[in-house]
């Protein structure tokens, strides 16, 4: 398994912002006011992704002192982390589609005016949740991996 790339949390980000954007520009009169803490869930989630991450960082690099992880929950915290940044790009890219189209128009719509703070709100907490998410993926890297060490050869010696 390789770590998450940049370019692809980019790539699903200006995909989603993209199709967004165009969505609401053309039902944007139909939609109802959009909450302006609607994307608190994903600071939420941000939070716990990154409690569990120090956790498991200091497991990791100290695994005499506490208990050790299981290759199983490392396994899991990867598949968690990998899943949560893929959400944090592309509710990044929506509501960067969604203040895209109310930024401009918020003079002179005042539904614009009042989904503003929505938007700023749910990009922030997106971008939160990305980074707490490859913090999270940071963290259950071997100790040697997060040196960027080559691993270590044993030698076939018989004994």
């Amino acid at each position: 398994m390789h770590f998450t790339r940049a370019r692809d949390l980019v790539t699903a980000g200006l995909v989603a912002a993209a199709v967004v954007y165009l969505l609401v520009r053309v039902l944007y009169g139909q939609l109802p006011p959009l909450p302006t803490f609607a994307g608190v869930t994903l600071l939420v989630l941000a939070i716990v992704e990154t409690v569990l991450a120090f956790s498991l960082r200091s497991r990791i690099r100290n695994p005499r002192q506490g208990r050790p992880v299981h290759a199983l929950t490392a396994a899991r915290a990867v598949a968690l982390a990998k899943a949560s940044s893929l959400l944090g790009a592309i509710m990044a890219g929506a509501w960067l589609g969604v203040l895209g189209y109310v930024l401009p128009r918020r003079a002179e719509i005042t539904a614009a005016a009042d989904d503003l703070p929505s938007a700023v709100v749910g990009v922030i907490c997106s971008a939160l949740l990305t980074a707490a998410a490859l913090w999270l993926e940071w963290c259950c890297r071997t100790p040697r991996d997060q040196d960027n060490q080559p691993p270590e050869r044993h030698s076939g010696s018989a004994g």
